[in-house]
C-alpha cells in the first residue's frame, strides 16, 4: 500500500463556505494513486470540513443561517469568551459537524456524487490562516 501525504494552508474569509474540492482533486491525481482512500483533516477547533450540495449556492447559504440560529453569537450564552464573542459558538458549531472526512478513490479520483463538494467552513468573523491535511493511502 503507498501512502501520500500534503498540507494545505487556505486564507479563509469571515462565515464563510471555501470550497476545495479542485485542491483535494489536485493532490489526489498527484500522489498517482489509483484505488484508495482520501482522508482530509482540518488542523482547528472553530473550523469544519463538510461534503455539501455543489450546484445551487442557496443551500450554503440556508446551511448557514440555520447554524445561525441554531448557535447564536450571545456571550451571555457561554462562559468561554476570551477571543470574542464568535469564539465559543465557533467550537460548537465545530463540534456539530466534522473536522476530517473520508472520501474513496477509484480510477485516480475521488468518488463524490454529482451534487457533492468539498467545503472548508469558517466559523469565526474575521479570516485565518487555515491548514487542512490530506493523507491519501492505496494503490
Amino acid at each position: 500500500m503507498n501512502q501520500y501525504q500534503k498540507a494545505l494552508k487556505i486564507k479563509t474569509t469571515a462565515k464563510s463556505l471555501h470550497k476545495i474540492t479542485a485542491k483535494i482533486e489536485a493532490i489526489v491525481a498527484e500522489s498517482g494513486i489509483e484505488t484508495g482512500l482520501c482522508n482530509i483533516f482540518v488542523r482547528h477547533t472553530s473550523a469544519s470540513l463538510v461534503i455539501q450540495e455543489n450546484a445551487d449556492p442557496d443551500v450554503l447559504r440556508d446551511l448557514s443561517n440555520f447554524f445561525a440560529k441554531l448557535v447564536p453569537e450571545d456571550s451571555s450564552l457561554y462562559i468561554h469568551n476570551t477571543e470574542g464573542s464568535d469564539d465559543m459558538p465557533a467550537h460548537i458549531r465545530s463540534a456539530l459537524t466534522h473536522t476530517s472526512e473520508q472520501i474513496p478513490i477509484a480510477r485516480g479520483r475521488l468518488v463524490l456524487g454529482t451534487w457533492q463538494g468539498i467545503y472548508l467552513w469558517e466559523h469565526r468573523q474575521y479570516s485565518h490562516q487555515r491548514e487542512i491535511v490530506v493523507h491519501i493511502s492505496g494503490h
